[in-house]
C-alpha cells in the first residue's frame, strides 16, 4: 500500500502522461478540464441562447468521464488514501502566512481560513471566492483553455499559443502571490 500513498517518481508518472497524450493525439482528441463546463452547459440547453454552446456534446462524453474520474479519484484519495497529508513548508513561509492571518499554515493541507466551514461566515472570503472563480472561468475562456489543457495537451502538440498561455499562467501566479496576495490579506 505504501507505493500508492507516496508521490510517484517522475520516471513513472511522466511516461504515463506521455502515453496518455500520445493516445489522445493518435485519436485526434484534446485534453482539458474547462471544456467540460461548455459541454455541461450545452447538455443543460444553453445552445438555445448562445451559438457558442451549439455543438454535438456527445462527442465530448470521453472528456466528461475524465472529469468524473478526477472528482471520484480526488474523493477516494482524500478519504481513503490520505494519512495526515500536511505539506512540509519552510519555517519562513509559515511565519509569513501566520502574519497574513493563516494560522493553519503548516498544520493542514489547505488553509482552513479559506477552505474550512468558517470561510462561509466571512463576507470577504465569499467575495474572494466568487471573484476568483469568475476570473479563473473568464481567463480559461479568454485563453482558449485551462491550465491542464494548455500545459499538458497544448504543449504536447507544440502549439505556440499554449506556450504563451502557460507562461502567462505562471507570470499571473507570481504576480498574485507576491503582489496581490499581501494586499488582499
Amino acid at each position: 500500500m505504501d507505493w500508492i500513498l507516496e508521490p510517484w517518481p517522475w520516471y513513472v508518472a511522466g511516461p504515463l502522461i506521455t502515453l496518455t497524450m500520445a493516445l489522445l493525439l493518435f485519436l485526434g482528441k484534446n485534453f482539458g478540464m474547462s471544456s467540460n463546463l461548455r459541454t455541461l452547459c450545452t447538455m443543460c440547453g444553453a445552445g438555445s441562447t448562445c451559438d457558442f454552446f451549439c455543438f454535438d456534446w456527445r462527442l465530448q462524453k470521453w472528456n466528461l468521464l475524465i472529469m468524473v474520474g478526477a472528482v471520484l479519484g480526488g474523493f477516494i484519495a482524500f478519504n481513503f488514501l490520505s494519512v495526515n497529508q500536511v505539506p512540509q513548508l519552510n519555517d519562513e513561509v509559515i511565519t509569513q502566512l501566520h502574519s497574513l492571518g493563516f494560522d493553519s499554515a503548516g498544520k493542514t493541507y489547505v488553509p482552513t481560513e479559506l477552505f474550512g466551514d468558517g470561510a462561509f461566515s466571512s463576507v470577504k472570503t465569499i467575495a474572494i471566492l466568487i471573484i476568483g472563480g469568475f476570473l479563473v472561468g473568464f481567463g480559461a475562456r479568454y485563453a482558449g483553455g485551462c491550465t491542464s489543457g494548455h500545459a499538458i495537451s497544448g504543449l504536447s502538440n507544440l502549439q505556440l499559443p499554449s506556450l504563451i498561455a502557460v507562461v502567462g499562467f505562471f507570470v499571473g501566479g507570481l504576480i498574485m502571490v507576491h503582489l496581490l496576495f499581501p494586499l488582499i490579506f
